[in-house]
């Protein structure tokens, strides 16, 4: 688990002004497609994740940090947010408001797993989910809502991958088949995957062990065993994401971790050395049956969820610069003039304007040298003679002439003033 500081103290992780620019993002973003924020809480009832997610899953079995209340009730930090998502869409009888429902969320989970670049025990997630639509057009939204989202942070070298893994009616003879195909490589897969044979046989193809993935690549394809109705769903898929000139990779292995999936399946996986071999930085698809599952209605749903922290990372390592500096600098020349800047200070802030003021006062020499550390755009000195005359100067610290102001007009100076050149750190 890590904290997020500004600027040049986050260390290992990206600034928190990074991740405010991707929050700004999903906010303007999301909320142009039609999708409503929404909260839900840390802690969930464990009961809730086993039906959902799957007792048999990693993250079920492994992962979650559960523990009793003082009620002796079984309760979880939330690993995911498509089941608190659910819940809340049931518990509140929303099915009942309206017939298409579309939320998103942003806010820390938590697994108990192995730590990978980007991945940790709390860490971030940005999703949406979708109710109420079957059909694929609400797929290709969602993920054309990611194309979006990604273009917006300026994020390349990032692709679609995109399956279908059928339904009730003609995933089980896919699965009998897969589960014939393991069974003769039984031994060479690492132990969770020959505990997966007899619970979900299809989580062998999810596996990152280099063995069960050699095994998964001789595996049949799913694909060949669609029914007539998921092949035409899929295809729904494909013609609609061509029409938006969204580029994407059919990958048959692709089958995600948790055990609501129906039909479309997807991953946007990106190729950058910072995330080594973890580069999906988000996935999603259909769950029609789950809120049925969680004893709510027979409501169809599609969703996906994103790394927030791999997302920032991905952007630090582009090396760019998200924190605005100080539009002004406020020094001090002298002590009787301390009182003054200070509400001058005050006043600038008021009407809108970001500045910086060192409350320590000091020597004139020291405060300009903050004024540099703080990249601000213009510096300017308050003396007697200033406070006297009303007049002051404005310096860009970046060079160039000082601009003569009156301190009444500070905020509208610097406002029509050119903006400085955008850092690239």
């Amino acid at each position: 688990m890590n904290d997020l500081l500004p600027g040049e103290l986050g260390g290992e992780m990206a600034p928190i002004e990074t991740w405010q620019f991707v929050e700004r993002s999903v906010h303007e973003v999301f909320t142009r497609f039609g999708y409503g924020e929404i909260r839900t809480p840390m802690v969930e009832d464990t009961a809730l994740f086993v039906r959902s997610v799957g007792e048999e899953t990693d993250i079920v079995g492994k992962e979650m940090y559960t523990f009793e209340d003082k009620a002796q009730r079984s309760l979880s930090l939330r690993p995911e947010g498509t089941a608190p998502a659910a819940r809340a869409y049931i518990e509140h009888s929303v099915s009942n408001l309206e017939p298409v429902t579309r939320w998103y969320y942003m806010g820390p989970m938590f697994r108990y797993e192995r730590m990978k670049t980007g991945r940790y025990r709390q860490f971030f997630q940005i999703g949406a989910e979708a109710y109420g639509s079957r059909e694929a057009a609400q797929d290709v939204e969602l993920m054309d809502m990611v194309v979006q989202l990604l273009e917006v942070l300026g994020l390349k070298d990032i692709s679609l991958n995109l399956n279908s893994l059928g339904d009730e009616a003609c995933r089980p003879a896919y699965q009998k088949k897969l589960v014939e195909h393991l069974m003769a490589h039984r031994e060479e897969l690492c132990g969770d995957c020959q505990r997966r044979l007899e619970h979900n046989p299809m989580r062998v193809l999810d596996c990152k062990n280099d063995k069960c993935q050699a095994v998964a690549r001789g595996a049949p394809d799913i694909l060949q065993f669609l029914c007539e109705p998921c092949q035409a769903h899929f295809a729904d898929v494909r013609r609609k994401l061509d029409a938006l000139k969204v580029r994407y990779v059919i990958n048959p292995q692709l089958v995600r971790g948790l055990d609501y999936y129906t039909r479309t399946a997807f991953e946007f996986i990106a190729s950058h050395p910072a995330l080594g071999t973890a580069s999906t930085v988000g996935g999603g698809g259909r769950y029609d049956k789950l809120l049925k599952a969680l004893g709510g209605p027979d409501v169809p749903a599609v969703g996906f969820a994103l790394g927030l922290d791999r997302l920032t990372l991905l952007l630090r390592e582009g090396g760019q610069r998200f924190s605005a500096p100080p539009d002004v600098f406020i020094a001090v020349a002298d002590e009787g003039s301390q009182d003054e800047a200070f509400t001058l200070v005050s006043r600038l802030r008021r009407e809108g304007l970001k500045v910086e003021f060192d409350t320590r006062g000091g020597s004139l020499k020291s405060q300009m040298k903050r004024a540099d550390k703080t990249r601000a755009r213009f510096a300017l000195v308050l003396g007697e003679a200033e406070r006297q005359s009303g007049r002051a100067q404005l310096k860009p610290m970046a060079g160039g002439e000082p601009l003569a102001v009156a301190l009444a007009d500070i905020a509208q100076t610097v406002r029509a003033a050119p903006p400085a050149p955008a850092s690239q750190g």
